[in-house]
């Protein structure tokens, strides 16, 4: 297969963790051409979506790791298989880039995940489908409505809806004397949406990562564990990941969202769940592959090849 990646720049893979790698990586070794393009390479151009698009080859050394040949204009239905991997932050360039994907799979190309999927499934309000399996939670901009739900639980976490990697997350108490400048700051003055969560105690042993691959659990979840001092579990937070299989609670979460999720055409999701709660559903670009893969000898990145296979072979 011809399959593309849709990705940030290469020289900024950290190879040793990055699941895209891990992805790559595992085509080479199925004999796939691999192609590279980022967000920026993908036009609409005489009626057609094209990619300028370089042959990746990759070199199996860890700092010059990989190859490329000069860009070539190619209609992106003329791949086999289109990944989207470009890393948040979700911003209106992302909202774009699904737009066109979006033209180009009418034109017959084959994304993943589907564009209009990733553009529908918000990672932080998503959950609030699900709420059989979510803590006491708020999305709101008004203060006096944040007041009140803290007043009800006394502890609580605070989040914008469009961050990654932990960034712009509080916890605060009713006792905290930063409290309305805290607020002040994640709505902007009740300018900006937010999410508010009852705190779950259970972070201190990790915010666990678990992956939907075709609408299956991978039998491995990465549980991130704050460092001392932090309540959150993010590894860019400077968590620390430690495998470990999935709890009977991990599993009816990934087993009632997993079906639901592929039919919407996202073949991989990457589920957190503190202790019994889903807090979020990772739609983007989810991550760690090879955190699981090198502490438990499970081979994620086959799992992920086999399904995009399967799902080529089925169109």
């Amino acid at each position: 297969m011809k399959i593309a990646f849709i990705v940030d720049p290469l020289d900024e893979f950290k190879i040793y963790k990055d699941s895209t790698f891990a992805m790559m990586r595992e085509a080479v070794a199925r004999k796939h051409e691999l192609y590279a393009m980022q967000q920026e390479d993908v036009v609409w151009h005489s009626g057609a979506v094209t990619g300028h698009a370089q042959r990746l080859h990759l070199t199996g050394e860890p700092d010059a790791w990989y190859r490329v040949e000069p860009a070539q204009a190619k209609p992106l239905k003329n791949f086999d298989a289109v990944l989207m991997r470009k890393d948040p932050p979700f911003d209106m360039e992302y909202v774009y880039s699904t737009y066109l994907l979006e033209l180009a799979q009418e034109q017959g190309a084959r994304v993943f995940n589907n564009p209009r999927a990733i553009r529908d499934c918000n990672e932080k309000l998503t959950i609030a489908r699900f709420t059989q399996f979510i803590a006491p939670t708020l999305v709101t901009r008004h203060a006096h409505l944040i007041h009140e739900f803290l007043a009800a639980h006394g502890d609580i976490i605070l989040k914008p809806l469009d961050g990654m990697g932990g960034t712009s997350v509080f916890r605060v108490q009713a006792s905290d004397p930063n409290l309305n400048v805290i607020i002040e700051t994640v709505t902007h003055y009740g300018q900006r949406t937010i999410m508010a969560q009852r705190y779950i105690p259970a972070i201190v042993d990790g915010d666990k990562r678990v992956l939907l691959i075709g609408g299956k659990p991978v039998p491995y979840a990465l549980a991130r564990i704050p460092k001392p001092g932090e309540t959150r579990g993010n590894l860019a937070a400077g968590g620390t990941g430690v495998a470990r299989e999935l709890t009977p609670r991990d599993r009816e979460i990934a087993e009632t969202l997993g079906p639901l999720l592929q039919a919407q055409g996202l073949l991989l999701v990457g589920l957190d769940v503190i202790g019994d709660y889903l807090t979020e559903v990772n739609v983007t670009s989810p991550t760690c592959f090879q955190e699981i893969a090198e502490q438990t000898g499970f081979n994620v990145a086959g799992m992920m090849l086999d399904a995009v296979e399967h799902a080529v072979e089925r169109r």
